[in-house]
């Protein structure tokens, strides 16, 4: 089960890394109405999530903790560059005993992005410095037909990519979701988080390590040779650290001095 949850997170990843740089909708802004210590709401309040002028981006797709079935959605407008100008969507992978695809995930988060949702304060909480909010699928009706955002089309083999800043993030992460070799990728990319402008968490798969790794990568660094070194680097014990405000990850490689 766990290894089926992990390969469908990292398909919903790799399916929905074209909205990193085109708009999903309507942004929105949080307005909590009862906000309790660290915050979430306070018990027996709700939180309201209205409308804002702007469109909305996905910033990170996260692994829930413990192995959930489920993934979490951050979402912002294009420029924003912490956790803390994000809101959190986790999205259980199985609605009415049927599995929920990306397009079913983006056909939410496109739902929950127009007007104004008012969540029971059970349902809404914070993570890393984001509002996160567990949705019911069931309660949500879609506003539209999804069309996918167009596809950014990998360099093809032997051609180098010149990556500046986070504006080429895109290309870094689809080279490690859709390698050109057209294998299956490995280390698996079950998620991703921007941090700052220049610094890119990536949540991986290794099959040398259990759970789930953080690799945290300069989008502007030597990405072409980080693509290649990536699945050794990993596995290093004397590179891992722990990150105790990341609950996503068992373990944190920095790898933006590389």
């Amino acid at each position: 089960m766990a290894e089926e949850t992990a390969g469908w997170q990292a398909d919903i990843t790799r399916l929905l890394l074209p909205h990193v740089h085109a708009p999903l909708g309507r942004a929105d802004a949080v307005t909590d109405t009862g906000a309790g210590p660290g915050g979430g709401a306070a018990s027996g309040t709700s939180t309201g999530i209205g409308a804002r002028t702007g469109t909305e981006y996905i910033r990170g797709v996260l692994p829930p903790p413990r192995a959930a079935a489920a993934v979490r959605i951050a979402v912002g407008l294009k420029d924003a560059r912490t956790p803390r100008q994000l809101v959190s969507y986790e999205i259980p992978l199985r609605a009415d005993g049927e599995v929920v695809t990306a397009y079913d995930v983006i056909g939410i988060l496109r739902t929950v992005n127009t007007g104004t949702h008012i969540y029971p304060s059970d349902r809404v909480g914070s993570v890393m410095g984001m509002t996160l909010v567990h949705v019911d699928p069931a309660a949500v009706a879609p506003v539209a037909r999804v069309v996918p955002a167009p596809p950014v089309v990998p360099a093809p083999p032997g051609v180098p990519v010149v990556l500046t800043r986070e504006g080429d993030a895109p290309n870094l992460l689809r080279g490690f979701a859709q390698p050109v070799t057209g294998e299956c990728p490995r280390p698996l990319l079950r998620g991703f988080l921007f941090l700052s402008p220049d610094r890119l968490r990536l949540y991986l798969d290794a099959e040398e390590v259990p759970g789930v790794t953080a690799a945290d990568v300069r989008p502007s660094g030597a990405v072409t040779a980080l693509v290649a070194a990536l699945p050794s680097l990993i596995t290093e014990k004397a590179r891992m650290t722990v990150d105790a405000a990341d609950p996503h990850c068992s373990r944190l490689v920095d790898l933006t001095a590389w």
